[in-house]
């Protein structure tokens, strides 16, 4: 499951500008399947999480005492106000935690060294929704990288969110860390993607794109709870409770499950846009409710299965 593609403008002559599950990657097999030293799976409490680093911290200033180091800190600039700075740091502390029925699933924003992981799963995933031979991965692989590179310059306007997939393993033995998904936020209009797929969602509303699920891994809620964690992060970072995003028409099984988690379609695409070889898109959107406690957003649905 996936939602439409927001990539360069040089990508929109390629025929299918979405993309589905992921197939199985083979240039990045092995940073894809892995134990993580730094994903610590929580036994009980969803925000419990621990991240652990080989990096030690350094030493705190005489005066004044410094504040306590970030792990992987996100990008920040000179030019930051005090409100940015507090959302990078609530995006840096951002965790959702989900027991599945087969393992647990955790989602968070992704660092700067997971960037090629994540190139890799989204270039198969795009190139696969637009039927190309694996020769065109490694150029989309380029194109996808200097995209997010460009995102994640715009943080905490935007941000990029990844899933890791733990399963329970045989006979009680510790399953593999596996990269399950990712999925891409937009907060506000200095967030919002200069060129935004059609029909064109506001600007200065948050907006979800670019969610994909590993294909050997679907059908556990992993799109579900991409959707979830999303939607519980745009709660936290923006005033605006509407949220948008968009569906093709052939996509059954997305639509299906964006219309179970309360969206609505807004706008559709014109038969015309076929011409542009571009699949038609329904724009969706929800009003998203208000929140009492993070653990609402925690409890299973029943179409867990069917993402």
């Amino acid at each position: 499951m996936a939602t439409t593609v927001s990539l360069p403008r040089s990508l929109d002559t390629l025929p299918h500008h979405h993309h589905r599950h992921l197939h199985r990657a083979t240039h990045c097999k092995s940073n894809r399947k892995h134990a993580y030293p730094f994903v610590i799976f929580p036994k009980s409490a969803r925000y419990t999480l621990t991240l652990c680093s080989s990096t030690s911290p350094p030493s705190p200033s005489p005066t004044p005492p410094p504040a306590p180091p970030l792990e992987n800190p996100l990008p920040s600039s000179p030019f930051l106000s005090n409100q940015d700075l507090a959302s990078l740091q609530n995006l840096q502390n951002f965790m959702y935690f989900q027991k599945l029925k087969s393992g647990s699933l955790l989602i968070r924003v992704m660092k700067e060294h997971e960037m090629d992981m994540t190139v890799g799963l989204l270039s198969e995933s795009f190139a696969e929704s637009m039927l190309l031979p694996a020769v065109y991965v490694t150029f989309l692989g380029f194109l996808v990288k200097q995209y997010l590179i460009e995102r994640r310059a715009l943080m905490p306007h935007t941000a990029t969110l990844i899933g890791f997939f733990k399963g329970d393993g045989e006979k009680g033995d510790e399953g593999e860390v596996e990269l399950a998904g990712t999925v891409e936020v937009s907060f506000d209009k200095l967030g919002a993607n200069a060129s935004p797929p059609t029909p064109t969602p506001p600007k200065n509303s948050p907006y979800i794109c670019n969610m994909t699920v590993n294909k050997p891994l679907r059908r556990k809620g992993i799109g579900w709870h991409l959707l979830k964690a999303s939607e519980e992060l745009i709660s936290q970072m923006s005033s605006s409770g509407v949220v948008y995003l968009h569906c093709r028409m052939i996509d059954a099984a997305p639509l299906n499950m964006y219309t179970k988690a309360g969206y609505s379609i807004v706008e559709t695409d014109s038969i015309l846009i076929l011409l542009t070889l571009q699949r038609r898109k329904h724009l969706m959107c929800k009003q998203l409710p208000v929140l009492n406690s993070p653990s609402e957003s925690s409890v299973l649905d029943p179409i867990e299965n069917q993402s």
